[in-house]
């Protein structure tokens, strides 16, 4: 068994959710994260439209600090059998894919065991 974790730009989870539920896989976790890849971002564009001089020591300065750091993205979590990671893994890719920088990470990972609360069963049989 295998879990994969995919962190997506925020605004393609409905697309993620409808392509992985059209492909059999409806079960999965999602949680709000905030992060960054390699790539700076470039505040240019904010510079021109504002004139940060006049923001120096405002809530406005302060946030746009903190918020040109890291950015809001979706992180899935998905466990499956071995044999469904690359038909998983490429739904994921169709669905995110823009060509553009920031359009998300697959990493995948081996599970140990998985343990249903409800039943107790175990690995396969609680998937």
């Amino acid at each position: 068994m295998k879990e994969i974790i995919a962190i997506i730009r925020m605004n393609m989870i409905n697309k993620t959710k409808q392509a992985l539920l059209e492909n059999g896989f409806p079960a999965f976790h999602c949680r709000k994260v905030m992060g960054r890849g390699k790539r700076k971002v470039d505040f240019t564009l904010i510079e021109e439209i504002l004139n940060l001089e006049e923001l120096q020591g405002t809530k406005l300065e302060t946030e746009l600090a903190e918020y040109h750091r890291l950015l809001p993205k979706r992180l899935l979590s998905i466990v499956v059998q071995d044999q469904d990671v690359p038909k998983v893994v490429e739904t994921v890719i169709e669905a995110n894919r823009t060509g553009s920088p920031g359009d998300g990470k697959i990493f995948v990972l081996p599970v140990q065991e998985i343990y249903r609360v409800r039943t107790g069963e175990k690995n396969e049989s609680a998937l």
